[in-house]
């Protein structure tokens, strides 16, 4: 949403302040001992840290009066990069040599679009294709909501995403033709966003994503992520080990396609991640043709940024024997981290 926006004025809505206030903890789960974590209330980040069992004393919780130990701080890892975090850590005192600039932004906000993501899906698809493994995928860019009218003859079940939204939003599903109110949605988003992505409507039959890093240029694969939506919007993730995780797939994919996939990712995203450092994640789905034969989406989203399956690989590496599902749910008035054994 904040990408979407593309200002440093950017607030969201109370919802999604409530969750970042309650889940402000989850840093901890990946950070190396010594770290500082930004959270907006120390005592309950600890209490939530505690019924995770990890030990609070090892990281430096801090809150947002950061004067005393700015001098110390050699880096900064948000959930991601907007305009609307760097200009707030600024107005904290963060000095602008820890910070990306305007140009950097803007570039990662594009690499971070629906847009760029079909123009690499296309790459990926032709690499994989050539190397003998079953995918599909496509996704159309245009500027008009005549445009959507005009692909519809040829797809009539698609589905329409903003180039920029979060989990779950700024996602229509269409079949023949455009509803009235469909059609004022995506003349909004064309407006604000300067066009709108269209997709045929695949039979999905199971999700799951790739997380990788970049660090100077290089990208690392970290894991798989198994996860669940519903219309669209996350709902949890499988806290397993890789092994557990390819077994689970093994009914759709073989352990060998899945290395194509994370290699071919690599090759086709490398060249345009050369100047971001950081985590990004590639969601990616199993479908059934009108033949019943299974294929793989293998780029469904491209999230330039720390991702639940991050979170989920990071708890997997601290609970190396547990089996569980992570999920965040709103619990009487507050948002909670919950694993339920699977």
């Amino acid at each position: 949403m904040a990408l979407a926006f593309n200002g440093k004025y950017f607030t969201a809505p109370h919802a999604g302040r409530q969750l970042r206030s309650d889940c402000d903890f989850l840093p901890v789960i990946w950070a190396h001992e010594g770290d500082a974590v930004l959270v907006d209330d120390i005592e309950s980040a600890k209490a939530h840290l505690r019924r995770l069992g990890i030990d609070s004393s090892k990281y430096e919780l801090v809150t947002k009066q950061l004067p005393r130990r700015l001098n110390r701080i050699k880096s900064i890892e948000p959930w991601g990069w907007d305009e609307a975090i760097a200009f707030n850590l600024g107005r904290l005192g963060v000095s602008a040599d820890l910070l990306p600039s305007h140009a950097q932004i803007a570039l990662w906000r594009e690499l971070s679009s629906r847009r760029f993501a079909a123009l690499a899906l296309h790459d990926v698809c032709e690499r994989l294709q050539s190397r003998h493994c079953a995918v599909v995928g496509s996704a159309t860019y245009v500027t008009q909501a005549e445009d959507i009218k005009e692909m519809l003859h040829s797809q009539p079940k698609s589905v329409i995403k903003a180039p920029w939204s979060s989990s779950g939003r700024g996602i229509r599903y269409v079949q023949d033709q455009l509803d009235p109110s469909i059609e004022r949605w995506a003349e909004n988003v064309i407006s604000q966003q300067g066009g709108i992505m269209i997709e045929p409507y695949y039979n999905k039959v199971k999700d799951f994503g790739m997380e990788f890093t970049v660090c100077n240029g290089q990208i690392t694969y970290n894991g798989l992520s198994i996860f669940s939506t519903v219309h669209g919007a996350y709902t949890g993730n499988v806290i397993a080990n890789e092994a557990y995780k390819q077994e689970a797939l093994s009914a759709y994919l073989s352990p060998d396609v899945l290395k194509e996939v994370r290699n071919v990712i690599k090759e086709v995203l490398e060249p345009s991640l050369y100047n971001y450092n950081g985590c990004f994640g590639v969601d990616m789905m199993i479908v059934r043709d009108n033949n019943e034969n299974l294929l793989l989406h293998p780029m469904v989203e491209i999230n330039l940024r720390r991702t639940m399956g991050h979170v989920a690989l990071a708890l997997s590496e601290r609970k190396p024997s547990t089996h569980a599902i992570m999920r965040i749910v709103y619990e009487g008035t507050r948002y909670h981290l919950r694993l339920l054994r699977m």
